[in-house]
């Protein structure tokens, strides 16, 4: 699925601090996304999971240059090799047991990432201001959309208690690691 990406906005040194924070969030987890990927693909064998892995891995690149883009580097995590790790291993591990480990394990990240972006736009649009940045949150939100449908069609039945479980620990750890990236 191809989309007109918007162009980043030039970074903007005058950015309220909550944004700074929710932008560097958002940095943080699209490069943990990029490393979900990679995880994936030094670890499957499958080669529709390969395909699906490589895809996705270049659209959270994109996500991750546009967010580059806006955030210079002495406004990024500094807990960014933390990061790397993380979304590495969130990727390999569910690879080891197969293509639906992972598919479930891509919905659970993504429906945490459509309800931060979401929230970061509902609070663009309350105050009225960067539209620009509004628009490259909501393209960005979208195509995370897609990958969690992609995934969770893929991935079939519900899963059971084990996947359950390791799906909420994916949904909890996105949450902290957002909590902890918003400030350092």
């Amino acid at each position: 699925m191809t989309h007109h990406r918007p162009a980043a906005p030039p970074a903007i040194p005058d950015l309220p601090a909550w944004l700074v924070g929710e932008l560097r969030s958002d940095h943080a987890g699209e490069t943990g996304a990029v490393m979900i990927y990679r995880g994936i693909l030094a670890v499957a064998r499958d080669p529709a999971l390969r395909d699906f892995a490589a895809r996705h891995r270049a659209t959270e690149q994109g996500h991750l240059d546009l967010l580059e883009g806006l955030l210079p580097p002495a406004r990024r995590s500094r807990l960014l090799p933390v990061w790397r790790v993380a979304g590495f291993l969130t990727g390999a591990l569910p690879a080891l047991f197969g293509p639906r480990a992972v598919h479930v394990t891509i919905d659970a990240v993504e429906s945490f990432v459509d309800h931060h972006y979401q929230q970061q736009i509902d609070r663009l649009d309350a105050e009225g201001i960067h539209p620009a940045i509004r628009a490259l949150l909501a393209q960005c939100q979208e195509e995370e959309v897609h990958h969690r449908d992609e995934a969770r069609a893929l991935a079939g039945a519900p899963p059971g208690a084990l996947l359950r479980g390791w799906a909420w620990m994916v949904g909890a750890g996105s949450a902290a690691a957002v909590m902890a990236a918003k400030r350092v």
